[in-house]
């Protein structure tokens, strides 16, 4: 995969710096690098972060990650090669041996699915947002299936964007494939809102405290 995502980074991102973990934003159809990065401050997250482009240009600023055939049944061609976009971003940007925090949004929330999906080994503390998983398997299901890693699922119960079968689906796959926190908010449709916000700090923080937290902040004043 030869393309080049575009991104936006925190003030605290250097090249010289190997922290613990770093967290990677990304957005939904039709929207672009500069969405979720406003979420940072609310989350209060003591790390770096990078928010990403999508590789799919659809013109007036926006992109997505792939084109929408069927709603909530993607092609899974399209969807794994934007996934492998989105590790030879991380493979050229982030240290090896840096953990990858991914916090998604509707399509977005996808491809934080499948980061975890593929290299679980690398993922910590996923988040999806208005998002749901791909039906085609992944590299790394048999992995999860057996270590259950903590994984937040947060959509709204008036969201009428996100296809019901894909729902359905992300329901059957994420209680047998990891230690799921699902949270569905009242009177929320396709968005994100303070008590979502405030669940995803506190699901991050309680995953990643103890041990990436520290490292992180000893990396950044270094």
């Amino acid at each position: 995969m030869t393309t080049t995502l575009r991104d936006v980074r925190s003030t605290g991102w250097t090249a010289s710096d190997v922290p613990a973990a770093v967290v990677l934003f990304l957005h939904g159809f039709g929207s672009n690098e500069q969405d979720l990065s406003g979420l940072a401050p609310a989350l209060g997250l003591d790390l770096p972060w990078a928010s990403l482009r999508a590789p799919l240009e659809l013109g007036n600023g926006g992109a997505a990650w792939f084109e929408i055939t069927t709603p909530g049944n993607p092609d899974a061609a399209p969807v794994e090669e934007a996934t492998e976009a989105i590790w030879a971003w991380i493979e050229e940007n982030v240290d090896p041996a840096t953990l990858i925090v991914p916090v998604g949004f509707s399509q977005g929330g996808l491809m934080a699915s499948q980061l975890l999906r593929t290299r679980p080994e690398r993922v910590v503390a996923p988040v999806i947002l208005g998002g749901f998983v791909l039906g085609a398997t992944q590299p790394g299901d048999e992995t999860l299936r057996e270590n259950l890693p903590p994984v937040f699922w947060g959509r709204g119960f008036e969201d009428r964007v996100i296809a019901p079968v894909a729902i359905t689906r992300t329901a059957e796959f994420l209680p047998v494939h990891s230690s799921l926190i699902e949270k569905v908010y009242p009177g929320l449709a396709h968005g994100i809102n303070a008590a979502e916000l405030d669940d995803v700090r506190d699901f991050i923080s309680a995953e990643i405290g103890a041990k990436v937290l520290p490292a992180s902040r000893a990396a950044l004043t270094q």
